[in-house]
């Protein structure tokens, strides 16, 4: 494989030969799990840089319905910047006292356009969303079938996808004029807008960095505030607090997990590798949403997602994952068995590899949600 800077691929292996990820848990005898963690999430937190003004929820319902024995309620609340998020809030109709709750995350996908809408299902769905949950999901809404299973499920956009997307006319008015030839919401439109929004990906991602913030830094914050909307509810236990996602969900799935103590189980799907891995092989296929400057010199990816331990975690790896090597998810899964195993909790971690690319389907959903039952629901 040819390496992506050329000559100067050298200077990138030698920086990740001098990352020493000095907060590994497996790199010291700590004093104790708490003092490690406390110590490595400070870090984190320094690096992903992002502490906005506090801003109120205020919360909206907007709309409410059942379908196939499921509520489904859009809701809305605010942001300190930009738009209102919506997500969708699913739980069973039937139900008696208060039930385990999820953040369900959605993925990446370079399909921005919608958000919340790829794992819930819609009364009509246009054809490119339909062939997405075919190609990522097997045509299935899991958010709409973990409710149905007994839980409250909390979909919510992420910033710059679904509500929080780019409004059409912040793009360059040459786009704007094109986009105004097509129907709205027709697969030619969603297709326009999807290519456009992933080419300002580095435009965004290298104002953040020179401002001062982080888009790792931003995702964390979105979806830490989905769980203060989650456990507001009273249909939720806040004690029963899980969250899982596939490609750009098994990231915010790590991060949230990682900082947030509410969190007790977790699945992440088609996410985890070394970061020496990637950058040999993979850099070219990853979203800018997954850069935290100079994490490398303190923790490598499952490092990270270590954090969460000894609490609840599967990490689901797709073989044929073109966005991966299988010798980095490998050498992930290794490491994440060697720390929870070091801390005396070898049970709580499940990594599961299974044929095929990348994707969550079926036979992935039904495994992720028995990991739920086992840590949530009993």
């Amino acid at each position: 494989m040819k390496p992506v800077i050329g000559e100067y691929h050298p200077l990138a292996q030698w920086a990740m030969s001098e990352c020493p990820y000095s907060l590994s848990y497996l790199a010291h005898e700590w004093p104790d799990v708490d003092t490690w963690r406390s110590t490595a999430r400070s870090k984190v937190l320094e690096l992903l840089s992002y502490q906005p003004p506090e801003t109120p929820l205020n919360p909206r319902v907007e709309r409410k319905e059942e379908r196939d024995g499921v509520v489904v309620e859009l809701i809305s609340y605010e942001q300190p910047f930009g738009p209102r998020t919506e997500g969708y809030l699913l739980y069973p109709a039937k139900r008696s006292g208060r039930l385990p709750g999820v953040v369900a995350l959605h993925d990446h996908g370079g399909f921005k356009y919608y958000g919340k809408e790829k794992i819930v299902a819609l009364d009509h769905e246009p054809e490119i969303l339909r062939k997405f949950k075919k190609e990522s999901y097997e045509g299935r809404s899991w958010a709409n079938e973990l409710a149905a299973r007994g839980y409250v499920v909390f979909v919510p956009d992420l910033f710059l996808w679904g509500s929080r997307k780019m409004a059409v006319e912040s793009f360059p008015d040459a786009f704007v004029h094109k986009m105004s030839k097509l129907e709205q919401d027709s697969d030619e439109y969603i297709k326009a807008y999807n290519g456009m929004a992933g080419q300002y990906e580095t435009l965004i991602a290298k104002t953040l960095f020179l401002a001062g913030t982080t888009w790792p830094g931003i995702a964390l914050y979105d979806d830490r505030r989905a769980i203060d909307y989650l456990v507001s509810r009273d249909e939720v236990d806040p004690e029963r607090i899980g969250c899982g996602g596939l490609s750009g969900g098994g990231l915010r799935t790590i991060l949230l997990s990682a900082l947030d103590d509410r969190i007790k189980c977790a699945v992440c799907v088609g996410f985890m590798s070394t970061f020496r891995e990637v950058v040999a092989n993979k850099v070219t296929y990853h979203t800018w949403m997954m850069h935290i400057p100079h994490l490398p010199r303190y923790l490598d990816m499952p490092d990270l997602a270590s954090l969460h331990a000894p609490l609840p975690f599967m990490c689901q790896y797709d073989e044929d994952d073109p966005l991966w090597t299988l010798e980095g998810q490998r050498q992930a899964d290794e490491k994440l068995s060697a720390v929870y195993a070091k801390m005396g909790s070898a049970d709580s971690y499940a990594g599961r590899f299974y044929p095929g690319p990348h994707k969550f389907d079926i036979a992935m959903q039904e495994d992720a949600f028995d990991w739920f039952d086992k840590w949530l629901a009993n």
